[in-house]
């Protein structure tokens, strides 16, 4: 990638880059064939989109993009099941993650069987106390007072578990997305793209993608026979929630799912949503920003720190005096989740830079670190180093996990191995995202066997992170029309991030510190003004080199978006980052 601007070194320490020869030619072509704006297709070239591509790229429809579901390995199997229990009114129970996507799927087959005038059992696990996913205990008391489980987001990789729900008499099919293993777990259908012997596009789908499509091919039965399935289109937004709060790619069927969830989602008919953005303060359209920086993180402290099923009971729930305490209830467990997270991600911090940022995994491990928060933590030893990054907290012998990773390595596959190895006691995930259980007498192999294998996936081959930017404008560039032309590529997210964009040398007119270490400016050139916002920026050396400008030029790199603050639109700059003018 070339260097953008000549930026090899920004005010956060990293390399602007833009788009290279081959993305400027395939961009122009887009702009002339498709006549549309440069910057637009910048963006679209970067993304891989081809000329005859950009009328459906830009209005991604499920009509277009929805697979016949029964091309998933046993989906038409559990499909019938799930069919079969419901008109024989039997007792079903829900065995769900305590994350967004298991909240969030289970509350999508609790939506649709309240549309049927039914109710279903919800179980939610403990995340200390039972941790991730299905268990002998509960499967035995849940298969002995049901005739069907339905695991969501989890159960792939829960051999006993399973069998012990069937010995009590019940039935389980699985929903899940997670990484399965070499064998199944025996249960009457395991649908997930993400099966070793499927073979399927769909592997990016989270598990309320899965249940969506089980659903999908369940009202196609119900066609069938002579009934009319519930509504489909209103669970969309149960859909766009997890997509991005899970951070799953935001391309093909994903990106119609987020699209569309978004605006069945503004208009505000689920009472546990509307609740939730109101504590949270939403007061705009809600976008995928909303969805994995506001909502989802408040979904996601229950069970992190709180009582497990307190999302998935928010997000199923009709009834707004409870969707309203819920939703209080869940917003001070996130208030006191970000302070534990606070605590432990400095600690990880010392600990992970004494080890070293080169290394081809990032870790860091320590007694008293709350399991709900290691994730969370991970995630910001990744964003910090470039690399991938396990956070693990200490018990009575034993370390719970949490990994996350960078575009183009596999962690997922890395803690797999190293489970069938025996040097974790258990994990599991995905590319991106992985947990892990290990004897503490094995920490330090078994993280030197992960780094190893890392290693050779390409881990140590990065350097510091690259700002990605699409193009440069001028202030006068910089118009309401040009964003909202922009946002008609998305929506943006996971590998599929939004319009960046540069604007050189310019002049510093206003700087002030605003609220926690953020910075407010604004920013002229060529005769016109634009306002910005840096957040965090005195946790870097972005906030006090740009107040203390003195007048001297500089790159500024961001995200564009509308303000509409007072009634009227504006365009508002996002900064990132910014780099001074030289030579």
């Amino acid at each position: 990638m070339a260097t953008f601007l000549g930026v090899e070194a920004s005010l956060t320490g990293r390399r602007w880059v833009g788009p290279d020869g081959a993305q400027d030619r395939a961009a122009l072509g887009l702009s002339q064939q498709a006549n549309i704006a440069p910057l637009l297709a910048a963006v679209l070239a970067r993304l891989g989109v081809e000329a005859e591509e950009v009328a459906s790229y830009l209005t991604p429809t499920l009509r277009e993009l929805m697979p016949d579901p029964s091309t998933l390995l046993d989906m038409d199997r559990a499909a019938s099941i799930f069919w079969d229990a419901v008109k024989a009114k039997k007792k079903i129970a829900i065995f769900a993650d305590y994350d967004v996507d298991g909240g969030a799927s289970a509350a999508l087959l609790i939506s649709w069987l309240g549309s049927l005038g039914l109710n279903a059992t919800l179980y939610v696990p403990d995340r200390i106390d039972e941790g991730y996913g299905p268990n002998d205990a509960a499967m035995t008391a849940l298969g002995a007072a049901h005739d069907l489980v339905v695991c969501v987001d989890c159960g792939t990789l829960s051999h006993e578990p399973i069998k012990a729900a069937n010995d009590a008499g019940a039935t389980v099919i699985v929903l899940d997305h997670h990484l399965g293993g070499e064998t199944l777990p025996p249960a009457a259908a395991v649908v997930n793209p993400n099966r070793q012997d499927e073979d399927t596009p769909l592997t990016y789908l989270c598990a309320a993608g899965v249940v969506f499509m089980m659903l999908v091919a369940v009202n196609r039965m119900m066609r069938h026979e002579g009934q009319t399935g519930p509504d489909l289109t209103a669970l969309l937004d149960l859909v766009a929630l997890a997509t991005v709060a899970d951070v799953a790619p935001l391309q093909g069927l994903n990106r119609a799912f987020v699209r569309q969830g978004l605006t069945i989602m503004s208009r505000r008919a689920r009472v546990g949503l509307t609740a939730l953005a109101d504590v949270a303060k939403v007061t705009s359209a809600p976008s995928t920003y909303h969805l994995g920086y506001l909502l989802g993180p408040r979904i996601n402290a229950g069970g992190r720190i709180g009582k497990a099923d307190l999302g998935a009971r928010l997000l199923a729930t009709t009834s707004p005096h409870e969707a309203a305490a819920l939703a209080e209830q869940l917003d001070g467990l996130n208030r006191e989740r970000r302070d534990i997270e606070a605590r432990v991600l400095d600690e990880a911090m010392m600990q992970a830079q004494e080890r070293g940022f080169d290394a081809p995994l990032v870790w860091a491990a320590a007694p008293g670190w709350h399991p709900g928060v290691v994730g969370i933590v991970a995630s910001r030893l990744k964003d910090a180093s470039n690399r991938p990054a396990i956070v693990i907290g200490l018990d009575g012998g034993l370390g719970k996990g949490s990994g996350r990773s960078i575009s183009g390595i596999d962690l997922g596959a890395a803690i797999a191995t190293a489970t069938r190895e025996g040097l974790l006691d258990k994990g599991g995930g995905h590319k991106m995202a992985a947990g892990l259980t290990v004897a503490e007498a094995n920490l330090h192999t078994a993280m030197a066997r992960i780094a190893d294998l890392l290693d050779k996936q390409g881990a140590t081959q990065l350097g510091p992170r690259d700002l990605r930017i699409d193009g440069a404008l001028d202030p006068q560039g910089a118009t309401v029309e040009l964003i909202n032309d922009l946002e008609t590529a998305g929506p943006f997210g996971a590998g599929a991030s939004g319009p960046r964009v540069a604007f050189p040398a310019q002049t510093i007119a206003f700087a002030k510190p605003v609220g926690d270490g953020h910075l407010s400016l604004t920013l002229s050139g060529a005769g016109q003004r634009v306002k910005a916002i840096a957040f965090g920026a005195f946790k870097t050396d972005l906030g006090p080199t740009l107040e203390q400008h003195k007048g001297a030029p500089f790159h500024l790199a961001g995200r564009l978006e509308v303000d509409d603050w007072g009634g009227q639109q504006k365009p508002k700059l996002y900064l990132e980052d910014a780099a001074p003018v030289t030579g």
